[in-house]
């Protein structure tokens, strides 16, 4: 699927360029942050911080982020010593998203 579902997107913040710029920034500020945190910490932990950025994922349309969250966040309970894979490959989701993000807002 799409890195970003732009419909979803347009629908969940009403259409409204400011909202859709604000929306963008919050899940690129927050999922950087919760990435940071699940490379240093706990599998218990990752599996909440995982948990939290599919939801973002999820209202912003992010469905490549928002699997690979739930991914992570199935690894980390079940076969922890995997995680660190299932981290990398969320980054690498993550990262794609970011990057689709920072064009988004230089067009706004």
């Amino acid at each position: 699927g799409a890195v970003l579902d732009r419909d979803h997107l347009a629908r969940m913040t009403f259409g409204d360029h400011n909202l859709e710029r604000d929306v963008l920034q919050l899940f690129d500020r927050q999922a950087e942050l919760l990435l940071g945190r699940m490379r240093v910490c706990e599998p218990a932990a990752v599996v909440t911080l995982a948990h939290t950025l599919k939801g973002s994922a999820v209202g912003i349309g992010a469905g490549r982020v928002a699997c690979a969250a739930e991914s992570a966040e199935l690894v980390a309970s079940r076969a922890p010593l995997e995680c660190s894979r299932a981290i990398d490959l969320l980054a690498q989701a993550v990262n794609e998203a970011r990057a689709h993000i920072a064009a988004i807002l230089r067009t706004h």
